[in-house]
C-alpha cells in the first residue's frame, strides 16, 4: 500500500511542493529513499527511525521506499522529516490515510522526536494555500511566521507524539481549533513602525533633503557626494521614514524574502517597515546578489521595496559594485545553478554616499592636498555605467557656524514630516497615473510611457536638445532626467512638466558631470 502527503522545499524564495510516498512491503529490511536527494535529505531515513523509536513506536522489519516526487527536482532542506514520519505511520495503519488529506506538512525532527523550526515557512505556507491545502501541520516555533497567511488551519507541533495525537483525533481536523497547543488563530497585528529619525535633526543642507523628497517620491536612485561628517550616513538613515508605507501585499512579498533567508524575528514575523540595508564595504558580490548551492536571497533582495545604501561605495569592490547594475535596470535578479534558476525580486532604491577625494575636501584648494590623478583615480571606481543608472547626484557642502547654530526656521518644512507629506502627495498623482499599468512610480515609466505622461512643448524640447548635445548625456541618462522632472513636476503639483521642473532635473545630473567628466 502506497501512502502520500503533501510537503515542499525552498528553492530561492519559492517554494517547490513535494509530494512525499511511502510503500511498506514484504521483503529484505531496509529504509530505502529515492527522488534526486541531497545529503541531509537522506540522512532524514536516520532521524526518522530514531525518533520513531524513542516515541516508542517500532518500524516494521519490512522493505521501507520512500519517493520524493517529482524525482527529476533537487530536494534540499531538512523539512521532509516531519512528513516523511507521518507518511511511515500512515502506512503502518496507526493513522488514517484521510488524516493526511489536504494536509500540508514540514519540519525538523530531533532524535528524541522533537519537532525543530525551519526556514522558509512563508513562501511554503503560501504554496499550501494555492495547492487547495485545508491545514498544515509544522513545528510550534514556526506557528506565529505561518499564521501571517490567511485561509489555511496552522496546526502547530512539538513533538511526534503530538502530532500522531492530533491526526487521531479526528474531530479536532474538523473542527479547525488549536486547542491542544493554545495557539492564537488569528493573524498578528501589524505592529506599528517605530519612531523614525528625523531630518530636522540634520543642520542645513536644504539641497540634499530637496534630493531625498525627490527621490524618495519617485523612487530613484541617488547619490551624495561631500566631505566627511557632513550628514550623508545621517540623511540615508533617514529615508525611510519619509517614504509611503507598505500595504499588505508588499509586507508579504518582503517577508517571504526574509523567511527564504532566515531573518525573520520570531516574535513579530510580518515586516512592516520598509527595509533599510547598509552592508560594509567588504561584502562580497555572491553576498549582495544572493547564491550559494541552495539559493539564498542576498542583501540587494533583502532592500526589496526598501533602501540599499552604500556607505563610502568607492571602497566597495569593482566586482561587488558591477553586480547592482542589472538588478537596478531590470529590477529583479536570475541565480542559475545546474539544478534549476530561481529569480530573486530587487525592486529597490540605491543610495549611495562618499568624498569627493582621499582626503574629502575636494575641489577646495585651501584644504585638499590631493592631486588631479589622486582625484582621477578615486573617482573612477565607480564605473560610467553605474552612474549612467543614477537618477539625482547632489552635492553637500562643509557647514558653516553659522548654518548649525541658527535657529531660524527654513520656508521650506524640512523635517520628516513635512517632506513625507510632499512624498505622500506626489505617490498619489502617480498612483492614479498609473492605475492601468503594471508600474508604480516615475522611475519605472518606459520610453512609452514618457511619451505619455512627460509632455514637452516647443520650449522645453529645445532645451533638452541642447543639454542633451553639450552634456554627452547617454539615451538613459536623458530618460533619466525626464524622469525626475516628471517627479518634481508632481511634487509641485503640476500637470505638466515645466522648464523649471527640468532646469532642477538636469542640475542634479549635472554634478555628476562635474566630477566625472
Amino acid at each position: 500500500m502506497v501512502t502520500e502527503i503533501l510537503s515542499g522545499g525552498l528553492f530561492g524564495v519559492e517554494c517547490r511542493p513535494v509530494r512525499v510516498e511511502i510503500d511498506v512491503s514484504s521483503g529484505l529490511p531496509m529504509f530505502e529513499m529515492v527522488g534526486k536527494l541531497s545529503g541531509e535529505v537522506r540522512e532524514a531515513a536516520k532521524r526518522v527511525r530514531v525518533a520513531l523509536k524513542n516515541e516508542d513506536i517500532s518500524v516494521p522489519a519490512k522493505r521501507i521506499t520512500v519517493n520524493l516526487a517529482p524525482a527529476d527536482e533537487i530536494k534540499e532542506g531538512t523539512g521532509f522529516d516531519l512528513p516523511i514520519a507521518l507518511c511511515l505511520l500512515c502506512a503502518m495503519e496507526m493513522i488514517s490515510e484521510d488524516s493526511l488529506s489536504e494536509t500540508f506538512a514540514t519540519g525538523e525532527l530531533a532524535l528524541d522526536g522533537r519537532v525543530c523550526g525551519i526556514r522558509g515557512i512563508l513562501p511554503m505556507m503560501l504554496k499550501a494555500r494555492e495547492c487547495g491545502m485545508k491545514r498544515c501541520l509544522l513545528p510550534y516555533e514556526n506557528v506565529k511566521e505561518a499564521e501571517v497567511v490567511d485561509g489555511i488551519d496552522i496546526i502547530g507541533v512539538k513533538s511526534l507524539g503530538e502530532a500522531l495525537k492530533i491526526l487521531q483525533e479526528k474531530t479536532w481536523l474538523e473542527n479547525g481549533k488549536a486547542q491542544a497547543n493554545d495557539i492564537n488563530r488569528e493573524c498578528p497585528a501589524e505592529i506599528e513602525a517605530a519612531d523614525y529619525e528625523d531630518f530636522a535633526d540634520i543642520a542645513g543642507q536644504e539641497s540634499l533633503k530637496r534630493a531625498m523628497t525627490i527621490a524618495a517620491a519617485g523612487f530613484h536612485n541617488l547619490i551624495m557626494i561631500g566631505p566627511p561628517g557632513a550628514g550623508k550616513t545621517m540623511a540615508a538613515k533617514r529615508l525611510s521614514g519619509i517614504l509611503p508605507p507598505m500595504n499588505r501585499e508588499e509586507m508579504l512579498e518582503v517577508s517571504k524574502i526574509y523567511s527564504a533567508a532566515g531573518l525573520l524575528d520570531s516574535e513579530h514575523p510580518l515586516v512592516v517597515r520598509r527595509p533599510f540595508v547598509a552592508p560594509h564595504h567588504t561584502v562580497s558580490n555572491v553576498a549582495l546578489a544572493g547564491g550559494g548551492k541552495n539559493p539564498s536571497p542576498g542583501l540587494i533582495s533583502q532592500s526589496h521595496k526598501g533602501v540599499l545604501f552604500l556607505d563610502e561605495v568607492v571602497h566597495f569592490g569593482s566586482i561587488s559594485l558591477e553586480v547592482l547594475r542589472q538588478p537596478m535596470e531590470e529590477k529583479k535578479i536570475r541565480i542559475d545553478r545546474a539544478h534549476g534558476s530561481c529569480v530573486f525580486p530587487a525592486v529597490f532604491m540605491l543610495v549611495a554616499g562618499l568624498n569627493s577625494c582621499p582626503c574629502g575636501n575636494y575641489p577646495d584648494p585651501k584644504l585638499c592636498r590631493c592631486s588631479d590623478d589622486q582625484v582621477r583615480k578615486y573617482l573612477s571606481k565607480l564605473s560610467g555605467p553605474l552612474l549612467d543608472r543614477i537618477d539625482l547626484c547632489v552635492e553637500m557642502s562643509r557647514m558653516k557656524i553659522g548654518e548649525i547654530t541658527s535657529s531660524e526656521e527654513t520656508p521650506y518644512p524640512y523635517t520628516s514630516a513635512g517632506m513625507k507629506e510632499a512624498v505622500m502627495n506626489a505617490r498619489k498623482v502617480q498612483e492614479e497615473r498609473f492605475k492601468d499599468l503594471r508600474i508604480s512610480f516615475n522611475s519605472q515609466m518606459s520610453h512609452v510611457d514618457m511619451e505619455k505622461y512627460v509632455e514637452l512643448n516647443e520650449k522645453e524640447k529645445k532645451f533638452m536638445e541642447k543639454a542633451y548635445d553639450r552634456l554627452n548625456l547617454s539615451l538613459r541618462s536623458y530618460h533619466k532626467i525626464l524622469r525626475v522632472a516628471r517627479t518634481i513636476a508632481d511634487i509641485d503639483g503640476s500637470e505638466r512638466v515645466e522648464l523649471s521642473h527640468l532646469t532642477e532635473a538636469l542640475c542634479y545630473r549635472s554634478i555628476e558631470d562635474r566630477y566625472w567628466r
